[in-house]
Formats: C-alpha cells, structure tokens, sequence
C-alpha cells in the first residue's frame, strides 16, 4: 500500500507542467551584467548598421464573440508578416497594447500571445515588449503576459523587473544590450523598456490601476546605471532607446507647439483628454510621471529618443527642449483598437548606419502597403 501510494504520487508529479521560471533582474550578476546567460548576443550587423521596427498597439482579442473581432486578428498577423518579410529588422519592438484584455476570457487570454509572437517565431528575429493599460485588465495583467511570453518565444527578451519595483500593476521595467560584435566586453547600445501601467487589476472586483511609471522605478534606473558604468566605463560611450506605452505627460507640451514643416507625421490624435498621457486619468494624479521622466534624462546618455504608442492617430517626433531628449510615437500597427480615416496601420523604423554612440538614428513610418513618410534623423540637429 505504501509502496503503491509513492508510485501514484510519482505519477501524479510527472504528469504536472512545471511552470517556468520567471526571468527576473534580480537573477543578474552584478560583476558582468549579462542578463540573458542562456540566449544568443544581439548584435549590430557586419557592415556596422542596425535596424530596429516597432509595432505599437496590435490589439489583438477584441470580440471575440462575432466574425469582426477574429478578422482584425487575422489582418494584424498578415501585417506583421510583411513587415518582417519585407524590412528584415535586426530587432522588433512591440510597445503596448498587445491585447485589448477587456474583451478576452480569462481561459484563454494568455494564448493570445501565442498568436502575436507567431511570426517573430517564424522568423527567428529576436525582440521585446512593452505593456499597456489594455494589458492590464480582469482577464489579463501584465506578469502574465511578460510569462507567457517567455514560454512560448525563445528569442523574447522581455524581462520582469526585482520584486519591489515597478509599482502595482508595472512588472515591465528592464534593459537589453545590443552588442558592436558578439566578443565584445561591453555594449555599444542599451534599449530601455518601462511600463507605464494603466487599465484595471485583476478579478471579479476589478479596480483602476495608476497610468504613470511608478517612482521605484526611478531609483531602479539610478542603480542600474550606476552598475553599468562601474562595469563598462561612463555611459557617454553608449548609446540608448527607450521605450513605454503611454506617453509622458510632457508630450502634450511638445504637441501644442509642434510644426508640421519640421517635425512631421500623422498628427491626429489630441493629447489634452484624459488619458491620452501619463498621469492624466485622475486629476490629482498630475505630474505624477516626472520622477520617471526626470530619472531617465539624469541617468541615460546618448538617448536618442523615447518611443510611446496609445495614441493611434500620432506620429511625430519633438524635442523636449528642457530635457533637450527627442520624444517619438510610434505607429498603430494593429487592426484592433480605434483608427479614423486615413491613418492606416503600419510600423516605425529605426536604423542605425553606426554603432558610434553619438551618431544619429534615421526613423520613418513604413505603411502596410510599403509607403513611408515622415522620414527624419534623430540627432542633435532635429527640432
């Protein structure tokens, strides 16, 4: 008896999928600062260049219940399919707003994942994400996505940030190293990914959660820094992205004087509503995000921008004058989520002809159909 109740508990824990380890930051080591032990370097190009496309708010999952909801899926991965066929990135951001999670069943949110990382999969391009306030719902949060991730896209890079930072709701907050050559000590570029939080927690007794980069996240950033540059040397010797779903407060600023001549791009969308920036849902909530946005321009050099989504209609580049930092939307990428005429649904690309930490990054918007427009270089001349 005793023998056969040791066999069927055997049985039982073999039979049971072990979850998968959480990837988290804590797990570094600080003496090397090689967050990604077990996954390939990524790497600038041979010839020294490197090409980075974003795809901001896919949207996938919205009604899931009729014809029309699958169909903007469908349209979503097509996309996304030439995209990849046709630019061939180095590297593929999706910034927020994967799923629209108030629509989806909680027994099956998670695996809408699956369908949005299928075609990076496909074509074995290594990338991150973001998440945004649509991410973070009853159904859905954003650790759970970060984790499923994880399980089903070997070439994810995506990370959670150590326990006690980030805020409720805000895991997303990590770095990744992109390499001149695969040997080297020390990066030539540093993408950067906050999570701006936003949308509901989850459960029956759903409540809002706050819509700015929680203010841990500015000590985190300050150490992380500190830990690269005694590392790798001064952080003037490399150069930066970063990237977070809604945008910082300051963007409706930069919005009001924006000129059309110099800094181009579909500019469609108001900023001044609730919700369109961080920190703006609530009214007392104002300003909340200047932590952040103070800790990223005290402790990243060589940034060239900062990249948001949430906004569909926008997609222009401005320079925070103040900060003297460039501020970027990228392009509604998925057929789910609100559109108006003649927006359309594309990406953002990024190259960089060098991987000189000072040199500049030339961005345009690519369209679904191949069109492009509002082609600029982000360097110390723009704005």
């Amino acid at each position: 008896m005793y023998l056969n109740s040791i066999r069927l508990a055997l049985l039982v824990t073999s039979l049971v999928e072990v979850a998968p380890r959480p990837i988290l930051q804590s797990d570094q080591a600080r003496d090397d600062l090689d967050p990604y032990p077990g996954k390939p370097r990524v790497t600038f190009r041979p010839d020294g260049t490197f090409k980075l496309t974003m795809f901001s708010d896919l949207h996938y999952g919205e009604n899931p219940w009729d014809v029309w909801g699958p169909e903007q899926d469908l349209n979503s991965t097509r996309l996304m399919n030439t995209v990849l066929k046709d630019e061939q990135p180095d590297y593929v951001v999706l910034n927020g707003d994967l799923i629209t999670g108030e629509n989806t069943f909680r027994e099956n949110s998670t695996t809408l994942i699956d369908k949005i990382v299928a075609p990076l999969n496909a074509v074995k391009v290594p990338f991150s994400s973001t998440q945004g306030n649509h991410d973070n719902q009853a159904n859905i949060s954003h650790a759970e996505e970060i984790l499923r991730e994880q399980k089903v896209a070997p070439l994810s890079y995506t990370r959670m940030a150590p326990t006690g930072v980030g805020g409720v709701g805000g895991p997303g907050n990590y770095w990744v190293p992109v390499y001149k050559q695969k040997t080297d000590a020390s990066p030539a570029l540093i993408l950067w990914f906050f999570d701006s939080r936003g949308g509901f927690s989850l459960g029956a007794n759903s409540t809002s959660v706050s819509d700015w980069v929680d203010t841990s996240v500015a000590e985190w950033l300050g150490s992380e820094t500190r830990a690269m540059n005694a590392a790798w040397g001064p952080a003037e010797k490399r150069g930066a992205l970063a990237f977070v779903h809604i945008p910082p407060s300051i963007a409706t600023d930069l919005q009001s004087n924006l000129d059309s001549e110099s800094e181009p791009g579909l500019n469609a969308d108001s900023l001044a509503g609730e919700g369109s920036v961080q920190a703006t849902t609530i009214a007392s909530d104002s300003d909340k995000d200047n932590v952040f946005w103070d800790a990223v321009n005290e402790n990243i050099k060589n940034l060239h921008a900062v990249f948001s989504g949430h906004d569909h209609g926008d997609e222009w580049c401005a320079r925070d004058k103040q900060k003297d930092v460039i501020f970027c939307f990228g392009k509604h990428s998925g057929y789910g989520g609100y559109t108006g005429d003649g927006w359309g649904y594309g990406v953002r690309n990024l190259v960089f002809k060098s991987s000189e930490p000072t040199d500049g990054v030339e961005t345009w918007i690519r369209l679904e159909d191949g069109e492009t427009r509002a082609r600029i270089t982000l360097n110390k001349q723009y704005n």
